[in-house]
């Protein structure tokens, strides 16, 4: 995972190759933001464009690395700390494909070190203290060691105290990567000693171009998008079929309800919303959810359009004439006030309200 292939983040990616480039980079980083944005991908791209063996040439023609390779196999003696050797050439990406970086990318590097949670889901001060002893060591056999911390706020109270002393002053050759989407987990003095940068939620365009790359087609591209909370891992996840079934049922309740006020009849088209429900439960529970995130993506379209923003903003593009019949209802205060009751309704089901309940009082409210 080469930096040219990171979804978004492009100022947080510039920052970091610029650091690179120019030896700056901090010895430790926490890298906070929602799951599935992105960043132990960046981490990994960080990890390997220290440690490429050889430039991209697509990006940097002509340009050669070079080769170092620390020597000795002891903890490094004390005394002053040197300006590591440089991981890339200036402008250079890592080039994804060169043993080093293949070997960072299937996690089998052995001076790229990943901490993650083990079966009880936490992080013990014995692997905390087994990655400190193993970063007092030169690298084996790469420019730099990188130590990422995978859901760094698993990691148990006294396993964050023994890496204290380590991330204030790491050995000169090491780097330190908290990834973790709950920072203010960590301890006041773990964060205190780590610039943190800070990953947004992607883009539903961002989203929709990634998985078109990834030979999803347009259509169930943009459903996929408009409903993954600006988190790819997610959309990666999901499956197209029937996120794409799930935005159709909220445009045909959303058509419902604007064209009647009868409270009988709209309760009628909330049948629409529990389809696929009756299996009980926290699946009939995301089975309604995953309409109404549907639902609140078209909302929000509509009032994009009707305040004539910039179009290519939109979450579901590919549904433009649908979203253009829908605008004249909902848009101004309607829209703005459906858009809040499903909101509420997701906060409703997330606190385990039936779904019967929340389909009926949402249309209701349309």
């Amino acid at each position: 995972m080469p930096f040219r292939d990171v979804v978004g983040h492009r100022r947080i990616v510039d920052l970091l190759v610029r650091s690179i480039v120019g030896d700056s980079l901090p010895p430790s980083l926490i890298f906070a933001g929602p799951a599935g944005v992105g960043k132990r991908l960046t981490a990994t791209a960080v990890a390997q464009a220290l440690n490429c063996l050889g430039p991209d040439p697509k990006h940097s023609p002509g340009t050669k690395h070079r080769k170092h390779r620390a020597s000795g196999t002891g903890p490094q003696a004390p005394g002053p700390r040197h300006p590591a050797p440089r991981g890339v050439a200036p402008g250079v990406d890592a080039c994804g494909q060169c043993a080093a970086c293949t070997r960072i990318a299937r996690g089998v590097h052995p001076d790229v070190l990943v901490l993650e949670p083990g079966d009880t889901g936490s992080i013990k001060i014995e692997q905390a203290r087994e990655v400190v002893v193993r970063a007092g060591y030169r690298p084996f056999e790469g420019r730099r060691r990188v130590v990422i911390i995978d859901e760094a706020d698993a990691l148990v109270p006294a396993a964050q105290n023994a890496l204290l002393k380590t991330l204030e002053e790491p050995p000169s050759l090491s780097v330190f990567i908290l990834v973790t989407a709950r920072p203010d987990v960590l301890l006041p003095t773990v964060r205190s000693r780590c610039p943190r940068l800070d990953f947004r939620p992607l883009s539903p365009n961002e989203i929709a171009d990634a998985l078109v790359a990834r030979g999803e087609s347009e259509t169930a591209a943009r459903a996929v998008a408009a409903t993954a909370d600006g988190s790819l891992g997610r959309a990666l996840q999901a499956r197209a079929g029937e996120l794409v079934h799930a935005r159709e049922v909220a445009r045909q309740v959303l058509a419902h309800a604007a064209v009647t006020s009868d409270p009988r009849r709209r309760i009628e088209g909330a049948k629409e919303l529990l389809a696929k429900t009756g299996g009980g439960g926290a699946l009939d529970r995301e089975q309604l959810a995953s309409h109404l995130r549907a639902m609140a993506s078209l909302l929000r379209d509509i009032e994009l359009l009707a305040t004539r923003a910039d179009t290519r903003a939109l979450a579901n593009r590919d549904v433009r004439p649908e979203l253009d019949r829908l605008m004249p209802a909902y848009q101004g205060g309607r829209g703005i006030r459906a858009f809040a009751a499903v909101d509420r309704a997701l906060v409703a089901l997330e606190w385990n309200a039936g779904v019967k309940i929340v389909a009926d009082w949402l249309v209701l409210e349309l």
